[in-house]
């Protein structure tokens, strides 16, 4: 079965000009890598959704799968192999037998921004998406947004007023009868290597993650 959601990914997708003129100008210097929207990675009925901001240069839009191949992605699936989340602690590529378990990765923004800096009319245009994904018929028990804009984008997809839910690190919303949002500061290279983001910290977001959906 596709682990693809219907109306939750258009591979085709050029909605944001400005992004689609970027990819288009980094295929022709790296004609090798993916510079398209980027598909979620692992089962639609995962307990734990991700969403994290975007593709990174070198990363996604290099292999085609979330966080997969850049340094951001170092640290997120060493500490979801930790707790159980993947079978592997590295992802690479697509095609190196990484399979996340009860666990699922989007993005805010299925494409890669000039900069990596969406602007906010991209952000929206792109919510269609994670809106498709939240309403699946199965719906994660808790969504662990890396990031401040990736935590607006969740609020966005419920309609609910961005003021409502503060973000903080490590800070958990009940954002419907069903759903948790959790917070988390993203697992940027800039965020761990000025520490405002740790591995002790991010390790201490994965494991409440895994308590809500355990409890």
């Amino acid at each position: 079965m596709s682990s693809e959601i219907a109306g939750a990914f258009d591979i085709n997708c050029t909605k944001c000009p400005r992004i689609a003129n970027n990819l288009n100008r980094i295929k022709q210097i790296h004609p090798e890598y993916y510079c398209r929207p980027v598909p979620s990675f692992g089962s639609r009925s995962a307990s734990l959704l991700i969403v994290g901001l975007g593709p990174g240069m070198h990363g996604a839009n290099a292999t085609g799968r979330p966080f997969t191949g850049d340094h951001a992605g170092i640290l997120l699936y060493k500490t979801l192999h930790e707790f159980g989340f993947g079978n592997k602690p590295t992802s690479v590529s697509v095609d190196d037998k990484l399979i996340l378990k009860n666990c699922r990765i989007t993005n805010a923004v299925k494409c890669l921004p000039p900069d990596n800096k969406p602007t906010t009319n991209e952000i929206i245009n792109c919510n269609q998406y994670l809106q498709k994904e939240l309403e699946a018929g199965n719906k994660p028990d808790v969504i662990l947004a890396l990031g401040k804009i990736a935590h607006d984008s969740v609020l966005r997809a419920y309609s609910l007023r961005l003021t409502q839910f503060k973000f903080s690190h490590n800070a958990e919303h009940k954002i419907t009868d069903d759903i948790i949002l959790l917070d988390s500061y993203h697992c940027s290279r800039y965020n761990t290597q000025t520490k405002r983001l740790t591995e002790s910290m991010f390790k201490d977001v994965i494991k409440h993650a895994k308590e809500l959906i355990d409890g």
